[in-house]
């Protein structure tokens, strides 16, 4: 299927037509068009820069590039800790321009987004360069497109709506979203806090520079939330229908760098060695999701943040148990692949049974957020939100990702009284 066949079928099979034909067979449909789109269309892959004075690397090239007047995007909370002044200093020794806009908060809305553009705009800027995690770099995303097209942020949302982007370069502060490296922008709405989604290769970024020093400052809770969001990422592109060779590389790599690295920079975030393996860790899993997807864990995660505000790391820290043991049947043959390539078992990997294989690898996820002290609480979960919970999150999937096994909204509220119970008891 060539990329406007692929095109044409996610258009035809789009959310709307659910109400008109089976479920199953429309998610279906749809994760094949994904998938043969993916395959197909030509996605961009950021120019990587690695190590201690990658981010002075990033800025020549952005430079070299012809960027003359930057707008530089980041949180109130990065600028007062004074995170962007590496390279704040280093524009002003080379002498060139650039305009501070700090106003981006978590889970940015559009209102945050044209804030940012109107700062942007009006200062002339011709590149963006973003510091900060996934809020960050997303904003940056759509103020790029949105800049370019002279289209509101809103008209962005959905497949393929930008014809141009700005030069867009990023500096990430976490380990976390991959988000530097993916063809994807979400965006809040300001009333409902329902998250839109926007896919287009043109907004993957130019280059991307992992620097350790930038991330060191990063608190122990925050190194262990983006964290397990770099492994779910691996893992469900690793479980993925739309799973390749390709792919799967990737997300091996990050899930083993995650398992070795994860815990040295929670206890020690100067490790720089472990900050800059968790930096390009989170990358991996951002191009092994781009082409692979995503699934049930983001779905349900997201609708923890809309209703409850839980942060997205840990909200993924607190499903991902429950859906490898939803998927521990049917991915069986595929985690315990994975668990030979991280070396789960050692040595026994190659005697071991697929069964018991798998057993050991959910067993280590667990053991790893555990001992991460994650809070896997949800505050105030209430039953009466979980038909509506279950129904987007349904939605979610069946429009954009390519699960192992689709489950009905019924399975889904199960998770959900199972997270309930899980929270009630660990609150006792």
């Amino acid at each position: 299927m060539h990329a406007t066949k692929a095109l044409n079928a996610l258009k035809l099979f789009s959310p709307n037509s659910i109400q008109h034909a089976g479920y199953l067979a429309v998610a279906k449909t749809r994760a094949k068009a994904l998938h043969a789109f993916a395959m197909v269309a030509p996605i961009p892959r950021p120019q990587l820069f690695i190590g201690e004075q990658s981010c002075y690397d990033l800025c020549d090239l952005m430079i070299n590039e012809g960027a003359t007047n930057v707008l530089i995007v980041t949180d109130a909370v990065l600028n007062q800790l004074g995170v962007p002044e590496k390279v704040t200093t280093y524009l002003e020794d080379k002498r060139v321009s650039y305009h501070l806009f700090d106003g981006i908060t978590p889970d940015p809305t559009f209102s945050v987004v044209e804030e940012g553009l109107r700062h942007s705009v009006d200062n002339h800027c011709d590149a963006i360069l973003a510091i900060g995690g996934g809020s960050v770099i997303d904003a940056s995303k759509i103020i790029a497109m949105s800049q370019a097209t002279k289209r509101k942020p809103q008209q962005l949302m959905g497949l393929l709506k930008a014809s141009k982007c700005m030069p867009l370069y990023c500096i990430p502060t976490t380990a976390g979203t991959g988000s530097e490296a993916t063809l994807g922008a979400v965006i809040s709405d300001d009333k409902t806090h329902q998250k839109s989604l926007s896919i287009d290769p043109r907004m993957v970024p130019l280059a991307s520079a992992v620097d350790p020093v930038i991330m060191k400052g990063m608190p122990p809770h925050i190194t262990a939330d983006t964290g397990i969001d770099v492994l779910t990422h691996a893992l469900e592109a690793w479980m993925s229908a739309n799973a390749s060779s390709e792919t799967d590389y990737y997300a091996a790599s990050a899930t083993r760098t995650v398992m070795q690295y994860l815990p040295q920079a929670y206890k020690d975030g100067s490790d720089l060695k472990a900050r800059e393996e968790m930096g390009v860790a989170a990358h991996y899993g951002g191009i092994a999701f781009n082409k692979a997807g995503l699934g049930y864990v983001h779905a349900i995660a997201h609708q923890l943040g809309a209703f409850y505000g839980i942060p997205h790391g840990r909200a993924n820290a607190i499903v991902l148990p429950h859906i490898l043991e939803v998927n521990r049947k049917v991915s069986q043959h595929r985690l315990a692949a994975l668990a030979k390539k991280v070396g789960i078992l050692g040595a026994a990997d190659t005697h071991a049974e697929d069964s018991e294989l798998t057993d050991h690898l959910i067993a280590k996820v667990k053991a790893l957020i555990a001992s991460l002290n994650i809070d896997v609480t949800v505050k105030g979960i209430n039953p009466a939100d979980f038909k509506k919970m279950a129904k987007a999150a349904a939605k979610e999937v069946s429009d954009t990702y390519a699960v192992p096994r689709y489950l009905t909204s019924a399975q889904i509220i199960d998770i959900l009284n199972d997270i309930k119970a899980e929270s009630d008891a660990l609150a006792k």
